[in-house]
C-alpha cells in the first residue's frame, strides 16, 4: 500500500529562533531549507513564507518562494499572498504547497477578519484578512485534496475564534464538502485547540496530534495536520527546530 510523508511548517519567513531576543533574530532562509530538506516529505505545506512589507507591498515574484522553488526542483508548487492591505503588520504572510506530483484545481479563498480594534506601537488598527488555499494531486494513483491555511490569532487581540467563528466556519465548509481523501494543515492560531478539534470533528476530520506544543512563544498547539477517514495516519512527529518560532509537524499516511 502506498505511503506518503506530509510536512506542515510555519517557517516564519526564514527568521530563526533566538531565546534571548526572538523578535530581533536574523533571517536565515538556509536554515529553513535545511529543515524542510531533512524530512524528505512528499507533500510540504508552509505558512508565513514571506515577510509583510510596509504599506502592504507584495513583491512579485515572492523572493522566499522563489528560493524555495529553486531548492526543491523535484516538486510542483503553488503560492498565494493574502489580499494586499496597507494595514499589514511586519509579520509573516503567504501560503505555499509543494508536491512531488503535479498540482491541479488550485483554490484560493479569502477569510475576512472582524473589525476588532487593537493597538500596535501606539497606533490603533484592525486585523487584515487571512487566507485558505487548496489544490489536488495524485499519490499512488489516488486523488488527494490538499488545503493549507493560516488563521488570525484572536488570543493576541484579547478575543477568541470561538467568539468570532467566521474564519473557522469558512474552513469547515470546505471540509464538509470534501468527498475524497483530504488533508488540511496550517497554523490555526487557536489557543484552546480542543474546540477547533471538535468543530472539524463534526466534518469528519481529526488531527494527527494534539498533545505536543508546536509554538515556542506560548505553550499552545497551534499547528495541525487534519485528515478525514479515507486516510490513515501511521506515524507522526513534532520536530523542535531553531529555524522558526514554530515546530515542524511530520506525518506519514496511507489510504484507508
Amino acid at each position: 500500500m502506498k505511503r506518503f510523508r506530509f510536512l506542515q511548517f510555519n517557517m516564519q519567513f526564514g527568521q530563526i529562533w533566538d531565546d534571548t531576543w526572538p523578535d530581533r533574530a536574523p533571517v536565515r532562509l538556509e536554515a529553513t531549507l535545511a529543515e524542510i530538506g531533512q524530512h524528505n516529505a512528499d507533500i510540504i505545506q508552509l505558512q508565513e513564507v514571506e515577510q509583510a512589507l510596509p504599506g502592504g507591498v507584495q513583491f512579485n515574484p515572492p523572493p522566499n518562494y522563489a528560493r524555495l522553488k529553486e531548492a526543491l526542483p523535484g516538486y510542483a508548487s503553488a503560492f498565494s499572498y493574502p489580499k494586499a492591505d496597507p494595514r499589514e503588520l511586519p509579520f509573516g504572510i503567504g501560503l505555499a504547497i509543494f508536491s512531488r506530483e503535479p498540482l491541479r484545481d488550485f483554490l484560493r479563498l479569502d477569510l475576512p477578519s472582524p473589525k476588532i480594534e487593537f493597538e500596535f506601537f501606539k497606533k490603533k488598527t484592525t486585523p487584515t484578512d487571512r487566507l485558505l488555499i487548496g489544490a489536488k494531486t495524485t499519490v499512488g494513483g489516488r486523488e488527494l485534496q490538499l488545503f493549507n491555511t493560516h488563521l488570525l490569532a484572536f488570543f493576541m487581540l484579547g478575543s477568541s475564534s470561538t467568539t468570532h467563528r467566521s474564519q473557522r466556519d469558512l474552513v469547515a465548509q470546505q471540509l464538509a464538502a470534501a468527498t475524497g481523501p483530504t488533508i488540511l494543515s496550517g497554523d490555526f492560531n487557536v489557543s484552546k485547540h480542543e474546540l477547533l478539534m471538535a468543530q472539524f470533528g463534526e466534518c469528519g476530520f481529526q488531527t494527527v496530534q494534539s498533545t505536543e506544543v508546536t509554538w515556542r512563544r506560548r505553550p499552545y498547539v497551534l499547528d495541525h495536520i487534519f485528515h478525514n477517514p479515507q486516510l490513515r495516519c501511521v506515524g507522526h512527529r513534532v520536530v523542535a527546530t531553531p529555524a522558526s518560532d514554530h515546530h515542524a509537524v511530520v506525518a506519514d499516511f496511507e489510504f484507508a
